[in-house]
């Protein structure tokens, strides 16, 4: 057989997989496996970076087993990442001086709260499209810097290497040859440039980061060095790198301006690709780089969500409301209609358009009637409503408002989730006939980089539809469940 297939190493906020595709983008086999999370204090959330690795190294050689193939059948590998995640390490070692701090971490917004005093907001708003929130990792990598005995003073020395878990597992994967990011992960960090495409150097002033401590940032799809012979019995060049929900915009196709995905895993994200354009958000979006091929950035308009999927995990794993996420639907549907209860999952804070790290979850509005059914509803909607949030946002953002959303993640085979959020949102929901649209862009993106595609646009023909949803509740309706959400987010904020 020759080597027409892509590992693609999708390394997400919960677990890490591996999923071996086709040249035709079909799924062969995979393999996953979920690691600890750890909270130190309130609103910390570490990883174990040595066990991210090594769950990547088990799910690779998992997936090569699941799909009968071997390592040289394999003509590239791609890795698509949680994002705004940041591991600090030893250069000489490969030794991660800290546990990995996590995009849902909480604890730089005192750090944050200084900076925007000190009247910085618009400038890193302006150069990085991001708002001075601790969701982002450069504050984190600061922290770091700050609190790990001797880390500064090696740093500067040039002892020590930083990034996000792309750039941690690429640099595991070339046994440390390669420490190198792509523009996607890079325009996460509130120290990259999405203008000039460069680490900025008063923003790494600001923030007091030595820029040897920071990764090369290269293209979405090009030459990321070799995975190196040790790990699956054969070399295999790495052409690919995206964050998660970068890559999930290329695997939905939605490679032209006014496309628009959302991807609900742990959170949820929304891109709307707006082409060569960068706008500027007037309502606490992101701007953001979708992907860069040839040196030539492609932009998108972003909306994060903090949590989703981890809501339903919340009700299974804390709560002890379900026993498998799988009965989330059927209990959803068996729920009162006359039951007016909210949940306002804001475990970690708020993400857009409020962006209020200090914002904590709650119950608004139930009564002796709400039970069991009730709350799993409501805590579906709320992710249906976050969604409205931003898709309002969206609307106000950009010259073509969004009509169709086209979805993905471990939480659409829920088809009752899938209908209410078209009848909560108005738009028309498009699932496709492959959900792993995350690994799949990251697999794309390396086939392209190494040649196997011409372009983004070949990749257009291979998307196809599984089922759309039509809203179908009243505008009136609609318009009126919206305003007790709002009413429900304004209890727990907390600016």
């Amino acid at each position: 057989m020759s080597a027409s297939h892509i590992l693609a190493l999708d390394q997400g906020t919960t677990s890490s997989r591996a999923i071996v595709f086709n040249a035709d983008g079909v799924p062969k086999g995979s393999h996953q496996i979920e690691f600890e999370q750890f909270y130190p204090h309130d609103g910390w959330v570490e990883h174990d970076a040595g066990e991210i690795w090594q769950t990547t190294l088990t799910c690779m050689l998992g997936a090569l087993k699941a799909s009968g193939l071997t390592a040289q059948d394999l003509q590239t590998v791609g890795i698509t990442n949680q994002r705004e995640t940041i591991v600090l390490w030893e250069r000489a070692t490969g030794r991660p001086l800290h546990r990995a701090i996590v995009w849902q971490d909480r604890r730089t917004a005192p750090l944050c709260a200084r900076l925007k005093q000190d009247g910085l907001e618009a400038t890193v708003q302006a150069k990085t499209g991001l708002l001075l929130d601790p969701y982002f990792s450069g504050t984190k990598l600061a922290w770091l810097l700050d609190n790990v005995d001797g880390a500064r003073a090696r740093a500067e020395s040039g002892d020590l290497a930083a990034g996000t878990i792309d750039t941690w597992l690429l640099w595991n994967l070339t046994g440390g040859d390669v420490h190198a990011t792509d523009a996607t992960n890079a325009s996460r960090t509130l120290m990259f440039n999405i203008h000039s495409q460069s680490w900025d150097e008063e923003l790494l002033s600001v923030l007091n980061i030595p820029r040897g401590l920071l990764p090369n940032v290269r293209d979405s799809a090009g030459d990321y060095g070799t995975l190196r012979s040790d790990i699956l019995g054969h070399e295999i060049p790495i052409n690919g790198i995206a964050g998660d929900q970068q890559a999930a915009a290329v695997g939905q196709a939605c490679v032209e301006p006014g496309m628009l995905k959302s991807t609900y895993g742990t959170g949820c994200f929304a891109l709307l690709n707006t082409g060569a354009n960068c706008p500027a958000s007037k309502n606490n979006l992101l701007s953001t780089v979708a992907y860069r091929l040839g040196g030539r950035p492609t932009y998108a308009i972003e909306g994060s969500i903090f949590v989703a999927g981890s809501a339903v995990k919340w009700l299974r794993d804390k709560a002890g409301l379900l026993s498998a996420a799988s009965e989330s639907e059927a209990l959803a549907q068996s729920a009162s209609d006359n039951d007016n209860a909210f949940v306002v999952p804001a475990f970690t804070g708020l993400g857009a358009p409020y962006w209020d790290p200090g914002a904590r979850g709650a119950f608004v509005g139930m009564t002796l009637d709400t039970g069991r059914a009730e709350l799993v509803r409501a805590t579906l909607d709320s992710i249906c409503y976050q969604t409205q949030d931003l898709m309002q946002a969206m609307a106000t953002d950009s010259d073509k408002p969004p009509t169709v959303l086209r979805v993905d993640g471990g939480m659409v085979p829920n088809n009752w989730f899938l209908q209410r959020l078209a009848d909560l949102t108005g738009l028309r929901v498009d699932r496709p006939q492959v959900t792993e649209t995350t690994a799949l862009g990251a697999a794309y993106l390396a086939g392209i980089g190494r040649g196997m595609f011409g372009s983004v646009d070949e990749i257009k023909s291979n998307w196809a539809l599984d089922r759309s949803f039509e809203p179908t509740m009243q505008a009136d309706e609609r318009a009126s469940r919206y305003a007790a959400w709002r009413s429900a987010v304004a209890r727990v904020r907390t600016q």
